[in-house]
């Protein structure tokens, strides 16, 4: 289940300045105070045009800080882009996905490419669509094989094993393995993660006794 983050609060636009723009804003006092120190009131005009100077160096300095800190935020979104699973491909059945799903089945579930649909006389009603399974290789990993289904909840089914939500919950395995709604990003306890849109569609169109298959 998802966990509510903190709040982050908005730090006023001036805090965290660089040094650049607190610089050149030293910088243009200082040379204001020095027209009028050296030429009296008769430097006012030439303060006046040494603070427009400086001004524009504030400008520059803003601009240029601005769009370091956009560049900051692109680098950090293509690393956090980087680091992401890579895609497993388009959404479009293969001869290997027909050829391990025999025609008798009702669902197919391919754990490789993270892909499930449903068919009917083996050709495909609904799907293909993506799905989450368990870990491979660890105590979570999705079964594979040829199963029944054999219960289904509503919106509201909880696993009274890890008492987390498996909203429209299709069981085909005796140790309640399912497709229900869940994350599409993280891995299931060995169910078929779905949206939620797609977990209700699986509910109503899965009859009991329905064949399974996962490979």
């Amino acid at each position: 289940m998802g966990t509510q983050g903190k709040r982050s609060v908005r730090k006023p636009a001036v805090w965290g300045r660089p040094a650049a723009l607190v610089t050149a804003g030293a910088a243009a006092v200082v040379i204001i105070a020095a027209h009028v120190a050296v030429t009296g009131s008769a430097g006012v005009r030439a303060a006046i045009g040494s603070w427009s100077g400086a001004t524009q160096a504030l400008g520059s300095a803003r601009n240029a800080a601005n769009l370091a800190a956009v560049s900051g935020r692109r680098l950090s979104v293509t690393a956090k882009s980087a680091a992401m699973p890579a895609v497993l491909g388009p959404l479009v059945l293969t001869a290997r996905d027909h050829s391990m799903c025999p025609r008798a089945a009702a669902a197919c579930v391919d754990l490789t490419r993270h892909l499930t649909w449903l068919q009917s006389d083996d050709k495909v009603t609904f799907g293909p669509v993506r799905m989450e399974p368990g870990t491979p290789g660890s105590a979570h990993a999705t079964p594979r094989g040829t199963f029944s289904v054999m219960w289904k909840g509503g919106p509201n089914a909880t696993s009274n094993i890890y008492n987390e939500p498996m909203p429209w919950a299709v069981i085909f395995t005796p140790g309640g393995v399912a497709f229900h709604a869940g994350s599409l990003t993280v891995p299931s306890h060995g169910c078929a993660h779905l949206t939620m849109a797609n977990a209700h569609y699986y509910n109503v169109h899965l009859a009991i006794g329905a064949e399974v298959v996962v490979f």
